[in-house]
C-alpha cells in the first residue's frame, strides 16, 4: 500500500505543480487587474449550511463527517461558488453592491463522473454579486476570457446556453408534460418534441454556430416572447474578442441547474471536456431571500491534463565558489538558481538548464 491514494486523488509533481500554480496565479491576476479581491473560504463547513446554498442538488455531491469536537455532521465543499455566496450575503452582506470577488482552492466530490473521474480537482473563479444585468454578465465573459488566455491558452470557444428557457416558455405545461418536453429536448429527440408541441422544434434547430442559432430561434413562434432576451445575449456575445468561436445550445441545461438565464462554458481546442463555466444565479441570504449574482469558474485540471499549461524549467546551476552577489542579481531579473551545498553537486543532478560561470548564466 505504500504510495497508493484513494481512487480519484492524485500527487502532482514537479515541474507539473509549479506549472499549476503559475497558471493560478495569472487567473487571479488578471481577476484582480478588474477589480476581483480574492476570499478564501474554508475546506470544511457545516454541512446543513452548506446545503442549503447548493442547490440542484449539489450537496449530493459533498463528503460528509462527524465533527468529533462539536458532533455536528461537516461536509468537505465540492464546489466553491457556493461559499463565496454565503461570505458575500452575510460577513461582507453591508458591503456595497456589486462585490466582486475571486478564488481558488481544492473541491473534494464524493464521486467523479464519466469523463472526469477524479473526484480531488482545484477550482478558480470569479463572482460579480448583486447583478446579473447584460453589463454584468458581459464583464464576467470578458474576464473569463481574457484570465484563461493570460494562462496561455489559445484556440478557445464559447457555448452558450439559455438554462431556464424551457421553464419559462412551458409555464403553463403540466409537471407530466413538461418532463416529457425536456427529455425530448435532452436528447435532441425532433419526433419526441414534435409529438408533444412542434413549436419548440426550434429549440433543437437553434443549435451550433451563434450567429445561425440565433436567427433561427428570432425567427421561431417563441422569437417575440424571447426578443429582449435573445438582445441581451446578442449583446454579450458581441463583446467577445476576435479569435474565440461561438456557439449556442439554447436547451443545454447539464451542468447548468442552478443557473438562471444565461450560462456559458469554455472549451479550449485539445480538451474533450470544459476548461470553464459559468452564467447568472441567485445567492440564498439566511432570511431565504434571493440576490442575484453571475460568475465563472475555470477548472485548472482539465487544462493541466490536457497539457496546456506551459511547463518552464530554467533552472540556474550556481556552484560552490560563485558569486552570490551575481547569483542574488539574477534572480532579480527572474532566474531560479540552485545553489551548489558540496563540491560534489553537479547541474545535471540539481536538473538545471543552465550554470553559472563568471561571464554569466551559460546553457548546458
Amino acid at each position: 500500500m505504500t504510495g497508493l491514494l484513494p481512487e480519484g486523488f492524485h500527487d502532482r509533481l514537479p515541474p507539473f505543480a509549479d506549472a499549476a500554480a503559475r497558471l493560478e496565479r495569472r487567473v487571479l491576476a488578471t481577476a484582480f487587474l478588474h477589480g476581483y479581491e480574492q476570499v478564501d473560504p474554508p475546506l470544511v463547513e457545516f454541512e446543513a449550511a452548506l446545503r442549503r446554498r447548493l442547490k440542484a442538488g449539489g450537496a449530493r455531491d459533498s463528503v460528509r463527517f462527524v465533527d468529533p469536537v462539536s458532533q455536528a455532521t461537516l461536509a468537505v465543499r465540492p464546489d466553491i461558488t457556493a461559499q463565496v455566496g454565503r461570505i458575500a450575503a452575510t460577513r461582507m452582506g453591508h458591503h456595497p453592491r456589486p462585490v466582486r470577488l475571486s478564488y481558488a482552492g481544492a473541491v473534494v466530490r464524493l464521486r467523479g463522473g464519466q469523463l472526469r473521474p477524479e473526484r480531488a480537482a482545484r477550482q478558480i473563479g470569479c463572482e460579480l454579486i448583486g447583478r446579473d444585468t447584460v453589463a454584468a454578465a458581459r464583464e464576467i465573459v470578458g474576464v473569463a476570457v481574457e484570465a484563461v488566455q493570460a494562462a496561455g491558452l489559445v484556440g478557445l470557444s464559447i457555448d452558450f446556453t439559455l438554462p431556464d428557457l424551457l421553464t419559462e416558455l412551458a409555464r403553463d405545461f403540466a409537471p407530466d408534460r413538461l418532463a416529457a418536453l425536456r427529455e425530448a429536448l435532452d436528447g435532441k429527440d425532433a419526433a419526441g418534441v414534435a409529438a408533444i408541441d412542434s413549436d419548440f422544434l426550434p429549440l433543437i434547430e437553434a443549435a451550433g454556430p451563434f450567429a445561425p442559432a440565433l436567427a433561427r430561434l428570432r425567427g421561431s413562434a417563441h422569437g417575440a416572447a424571447l426578443a429582449s432576451r435573445l438582445d441581451g445575449l446578442e449583446a454579450i456575445a458581441a463583446s467577445v474578442p476576435d479569435g474565440v468561436a461561438l456557439t449556442l445550445d439554447p436547451t443545454e441545461r447539464h451542468g447548468f441547474e442552478y443557473q438562471s438565464w444565461l450560462g456559458f462554458s469554455l472549451f479550449q481546442v485539445g480538451v474533450p471536456v470544459e476548461v470553464g463555466r459559468g452564467g447568472t444565479y441567485a445567492i440564498v441570504h439566511d432570511d431565504g431571500a434571493e440576490e442575484a449574482a453571475v460568475g465563472f469558474s475555470i477548472y485548472a485540471d482539465a487544462i493541466l491534463d490536457a497539457g496546456l499549461a506551459p511547463v518552464e524549467r530554467r533552472r540556474l546551476f550556481v556552484p560552490v565558489d560563485a558569486d552570490a552577489a551575481q547569483a542574488a542579481a539574477l534572480r532579480g531579473q527572474g532566474w531560479v538558481t540552485v545553489a551548489a551545498l558540496e563540491d560534489g553537486d553537479t547541474p545535471q543532478a540539481q536538473l538545471c538548464t543552465h550554470v553559472l560561470t563568471s561571464e554569466g548564466p551559460r546553457p548546458i
